[in-house]
């Protein structure tokens, strides 16, 4: 990825990792604290309502950057890639993503400061930003039934407000091995 990079950028390199993610109204019971002798009751709703989150994180430096979109495919992953080369523009961004249709797309159009790197084929443990869909999900949105999707959104977006403003948190979740071992 540095090999394809103008000789002349000396811009620093930010290692990142990006995922999407599909937060909707459609519930799934998590565990729950109860006295003993008491079943704990969930809501549960099927829905099928939702929305994608699109994140990046810069785990050595415990940055982040997400979008909220209405579907994955090549035209939000453009929109996103846009976002991402002028929220870093001060960096050269090379970032992990995993083997879904849109991140190889004939139409998908990288920005000058980023390349992409493939993470191996059914891998997601390899991709730091899972853990911040799963910090969403047992944190902001455990055993909810919400009445809308925007409701959902507000609670994922306090969620990801509340990472992004928390750089320590955020590294100690997604700064794996290989993140490190990499110069």
């Amino acid at each position: 990825a540095l090999a394809t990079r103008d000789p002349d950028d000396r811009r620093p390199v930010l290692k990142m990792a990006e995922d999407e993610g599909r937060f909707g109204r459609m519930s799934i019971p998590r565990r729950a604290w109860a006295p003993p002798g008491v079943r704990p009751q969930a809501p549960c709703q099927i829905v099928r309502e939702y929305s994608h989150v699109y994140a990046a994180v810069a785990p050595a430096e415990g940055k982040m950057t997400s979008l909220i979109l209405p579907r994955a495919d090549t035209e939000m992953m453009n929109l996103f890639l846009e976002h991402v080369s002028s929220t870093f523009a001060n960096y050269f961004v090379v970032m992990q993503v995993d083997q879904a249709g849109w991140h190889h797309s004939k139409d998908l159009r990288i920005p000058a400061n980023i390349r992409l790197i493939a993470q191996p084929a059914y891998s997601p443990e390899l991709n730091p930003v899972e853990h911040v869909w799963e910090e969403l999900r047992e944190k902001h949105l455990p055993n909810l039934a919400l009445a809308s999707l925007d409701e959902v959104l507000d609670k994922v977006c306090e969620g990801l407000n509340q990472l992004e403003a928390d750089p320590q948190r955020l590294r100690s979740m997604t700064y794996f091995p290989h993140f490190r071992s990499v110069s």
